[in-house]
């Protein structure tokens, strides 16, 4: 997926409640939509939280922890886990052209992280007929995407320094057998979640063919999409 793209805002947030990123990722869409903002990367991580897909079924919660809040969202996919120490995207992208087509997207994702673990001297894959990254038959990367008028949302999420016990509560992706690893139970815990997102960064610009990237926090996020929004993010603060 390398056709000429002008530019592409890459948007580090830190730690970020998952409905805080859901409200800011529709706020996103609806102004790609209406070209008022370009083509942006959210790279943050989320407390703990389980999310269900708009199909998923609850039955892959096996063991719910009552600390932990479960979500049904509107993405694709089955059932996944995202919290601390797992660096978690969210293109905001419009497909046009020859890139509206789902699945070249969800490959190019892929292509995207496994370039990102090579730069780590991890060597990783995919699974025929799955969606997601594997290193040496456990997975490492889940993707759950959702798709508005053919801009992006929701998107990826890859185990750095996860604690990988809370995935035992669940079958992830709805994958019976699944086993979860993370960069730091590959032997690279030096790795931490801001230099991956670094890698990240630099590996989906290649792989979606940007010329250019540009950082922007998120209070100018805020600002682009919803300016009292803005202002109740710093509120916040």
């Amino acid at each position: 997926m390398t056709q000429a793209q002008p530019s592409l805002v890459i948007a580090e947030l830190g730690v970020v409640e998952y409905q805080r990123a859901l409200e800011l990722q529709t706020a996103m869409v609806r102004a790609r939509i209406a070209d008022a903002i370009g083509d942006t990367l959210l790279l943050l991580e989320h407390p703990h939280v389980y999310t269900l897909g708009r199909a998923a079924d609850q039955k892959f919660i096996v063991a719910p922890r009552p600390e932990v809040p479960t979500v049904r969202v509107s993405r694709g996919g089955q059932v996944t886990y995202h919290g601390p120490g797992q660096i978690v995207g969210y293109p905001i992208v419009k497909l046009e052209g020859s890139a509206r087509d789902v699945a070249k997207y969800l490959r190019a994702l892929e292509a995207a992280m496994i370039a990102a673990l090579a730069r780590c001297g991890l060597e990783a894959e995919r699974r025929a007929g799955l969606t997601g990254v594997w290193v040496g038959g456990r997975k490492i990367a889940s993707i759950g995407v959702g798709i508005r008028r053919w801009v992006t949302y929701h998107g990826f999420a890859l185990n750095v320094s996860t604690d990988l016990a809370y995935f035992e509560s669940i079958v992830p992706c709805g994958i019976e057998g699944c086993e979860m690893t993370s960069i730091a139970r590959l032997g690279r815990p030096d790795i931490s979640v801001a230099r991956f997102s670094r890698e990240i960064a630099g590996s989906f610009r290649a792989t979606f063919g940007y010329a250019m990237a540009a950082s922007r926090g998120a209070d100018a996020l805020w600002a682009l999409v919803d300016p009292r929004g803005a202002i109740a993010q710093a509120r916040t603060q």
